[in-house]
């Protein structure tokens, strides 16, 4: 019998997925990168590109269902139709588009089983009711076995790396372990109504994310803001800075402080400068009036 071949063998929309890919760099919500700015990150558009395409069977491989050329090309062109809104952010969740990317992954896989039926480990390695499991064995960032996950597939991952490790557990082992669950912080049990609604993957888990996220900051400033003053933009910090003329008399958050040595002028005194980023953007430096330390 010949190997049926997979969609990833003969075509691709590689212009689809380049420019899906590409504007990934640009994504700062949502995105696994916000988690941890792995240096070798492979794009999640690519990722479940590759994995779906390498699931499902060429249509010019099925002739028993597609007999003809024009046939075999119409059923080509609806699976990349599929897979150019597989790969769009927006659709990173959109169940409706993974749900039809699934079952065509778990029909190719159904045929995979019919063909070896008469393998004698075909109860073990081709079983109908159950997609092969999916390892990536030098995992990093994670972009293959979550894509993996996404598809349907169960995914597993490794690395030698314990950062990696620990990136691929916050995103592909804990997140299901409390898929459509409420969350259980304690503002989401006062608030009954929210315990009852509709939970879908991992929105309870993200929730309490946030909850005890926002504790921890409150609870921080309560412990050492004041060790942190909001600085007020005065007309001198204005002067050279028309963006801040309007903040003038405001009083912003600093986000960095960074503080400069100094070596004391022998012949005039020399005060301690710091430098306050502001969010306005750009660096407000002054002198400090107290100094903290003279080194």
């Amino acid at each position: 019998m010949n190997r049926r071949k997979k969609l990833i063998e003969v075509a691709l929309p590689l212009e689809a997925i380049n420019t899906a890919s590409a504007r990934e760099k640009s994504i700062r919500h949502g995105h696994p990168s916000t988690l941890h700015l792995w240096w070798a990150r492979r794009p999640l558009a690519a990722a479940r590109a590759v994995i779906f395409a390498q699931m499902v069977d060429d249509p010019a491989s099925v002739p028993e269902e597609f007999p003809t050329p024009e046939a075999q090309e119409a059923e080509c062109q609806r699976l990349f139709r599929l897979m150019e809104q597989l790969v769009k952010w927006e659709n990173t969740t959109n169940e409706e588009i993974l749900r039809q990317a699934r079952d065509e992954i778990w029909k190719s896989w159904r045929r995979t089983c019919r063909d070896h039926a008469g393998h004698p480990r075909a109860a073990e390695l081709f079983n109908p009711d159950k997609l092969p499991a999916f390892h990536d064995p030098f995992a990093g960032g994670g972009a293959l076995p979550l894509e993996a996950q996404r598809l349907g597939l169960q995914a597993y991952a490794s690395d030698l790396n314990p950062v990696a490790v620990l990136i691929n557990r916050a995103m592909i082992e804990i997140p299901p372990r409390f898929a459509g669950q409420p969350p259980v912080n304690p503002e989401a049990r006062r608030e009954k109504t929210l315990l009852a609604r509709e939970w879908r993957g991992a929105q309870g888990l993200a929730e309490d994310v946030r909850s005890y996220g926002q504790w921890m900051r409150d609870e921080a400033e309560k412990r050492i803001g004041h060790l942190y003053p909001k600085i007020e933009v005065t007309p001198e910090m204005a002067a050279d800075r028309p963006d801040l003329k309007p903040l003038v008399g405001q009083k912003l958050t600093v986000i960095a402080w960074l503080w400069v040595r100094t070596v004391k002028s022998p012949t005039r005194p020399s005060p301690m400068w710091t430098y306050h980023l502001l969010p306005s953007s750009g660096f407000l430096a002054n002198p400090a009036r107290k100094p903290t330390s003279t080194r």
